[in-house]
């Protein structure tokens, strides 16, 4: 039956598709089954247009794309007789940063003079771009991957030259003085989850905008934890002592669950790569030739994907000359160009020029674009939301459930998305 509608946009991360948050579309379903009290009903779009190697072609071109599919999907609703009043957007990792280039480019167009922005949710996102650490591995990612992930991964790793006065796409997308950052301020709730430990793709510090990484060794340095009591995986409060003395150097973590779940023996393999017994020992023998074959496979096919995304670019580049609707990137350009203090933003502040350099290989390298991108973001009234899977090697995943369809242990992010989907304003 025809009604006023609230539209709710998931966007997947990098290599991603819409299944992997079928988890989150399926818990928000269910949650709000039911119209909300003034009669609005909740429709879920999972964003199907940035799918695969899709997302090596920028957060700013992923964003037009999933604008451009959320404007067919509320034209469509609205030739059924249904009217669009509300709208919502969630996204998962880089889906994040593709979801605020997003509402920009739907604020640009005119789509929040008829309809309300209610709530914003990031989810395990690097929004202050990929951290750095001390170690030879991440010196060789911050290398390679801005040229193995093409646009994405240099706006990632903010080596980019996004405007044209040489900023960074997530400096400029994080100042005050641009639409992005206004245009989030549009939303009534704006919240993100990030992963308190052990998330090896997006790690705290760049999930939750923070300068330091209090949850760095949290087994030793006697950080206070609490959790929800209805979502046992979600932190409800965490404090660190404000001096360590002997008696302070263990964990106070109140979670029955969390001690069950740390102690357990959770296998590091993923299970397709379970073998029994002696396969698995043959396995562990040829890992000396399987991981050099796989880091040259692996090379390979990156290289070829971002070679097909630059082509792909570039035509993309050529169709958007062509058309009479000019993308945000050249309307923010000219912007950039008659705004003369476009780049007093980069010195405004000494203590952001400041690099804190890591005190082990655990600790993050604070750059200052991260400084200066987490300074501005943190001055929006965000909500921020920790998750805790203290025993995985790389929680990153989990906290969506994303491939719960293969990886058992997926399902223990259900809590998260239930904390999530409960707290949307409908």
């Amino acid at each position: 039956m025809p009604g006023e509608i609230h539209v709710l946009v998931l966007i997947h991360g990098m290599w991603g598709n819409p299944l992997q948050l079928a988890e989150l579309a399926r818990i928000a379903r269910e949650t709000h089954a039911e119209d909300s009290s003034d009669g609005t009903r909740l429709h879920v779009l999972v964003a199907e247009s940035i799918s695969g190697q899709c997302t090596y072609d920028g957060i700013d071109w992923g964003g037009e794309r999933v604008a451009e599919e959320i404007q067919g999907a509320v034209k469509a609703l609205e030739h059924d007789g249904d009217r669009v009043t509300r709208f919502s957007a969630t996204g998962f990792s880089l889906g994040g940063l593709i979801a605020r280039y997003c509402i920009t480019v739907l604020n640009q167009q005119g789509f929040f003079e008829t309809i309300e922005p209610v709530n914003f949710t990031a989810i395990a996102t690097p929004h202050c771009g990929v951290p750095r650490y001390n170690s030879l591995i991440s010196s060789l990612t911050s290398t390679l991957g801005p040229k193995l992930l093409s646009r994405t991964g240099e706006q990632m790793y903010c080596v980019d030259k996004w405007s044209p006065t040489g900023r960074s796409l997530l400096v400029v997308m994080a100042d005050p003085d641009r639409e992005f950052y206004k245009t989030l301020a549009k939303f009534q709730h704006i919240k993100i989850y990030a992963n308190a430990v052990n998330d090896k793709t997006v790690p705290y510090v760049t999930a939750a905008i923070e300068i330091s990484d209090p949850f760095v060794d949290h087994e030793t340095n006697g950080i206070q934890i609490e959790f929800h009591e209805m979502y046992e995986r979600v932190i409800s409060h965490f404090a660190v002592p404000s001096s360590r003395t002997p008696d302070t150097l263990k964990p106070a973590v109140t979670s029955a669950a969390w001690f069950k779940g740390s102690k357990a023996s959770k296998p590091f393999l993923p299970p397709f790569l379970q073998f029994r017994f002696p396969l698995n020992i043959l396995f562990y023998l040829l890992l000396p030739i399987l991981i050099p074959l796989f880091i040259i496979f692996l090379i390979v096919m990156l290289s070829l994907a971002s070679r097909s995304s630059r082509a792909r670019i570039k035509e993309l580049e050529r169709e958007a000359t062509g058309r009479s609707q000019q993308t945000l990137f050249k309307l923010l350009g000219k912007l950039e160009n008659e705004i003369a203090d476009a780049t007093a933003g980069l010195v405004d502040d000494p203590d952001a020029l400041l690099l804190q350099a890591p005190t082990s290989k655990a600790h993050p390298i604070i750059s200052v674009t991260h400084s200066r991108i987490a300074r501005w973001l943190n001055t929006l009234p965000i909500k921020k939301e920790r998750a805790f899977f203290g025993e995985e090697f790389n929680s990153h995943a989990i906290i969506v459930s994303r491939d719960i369809q293969t990886i058992e242990n997926h399902r223990e992010g259900e809590c998260v998305i239930r904390h999530w989907a409960e707290s949307l304003v409908v």
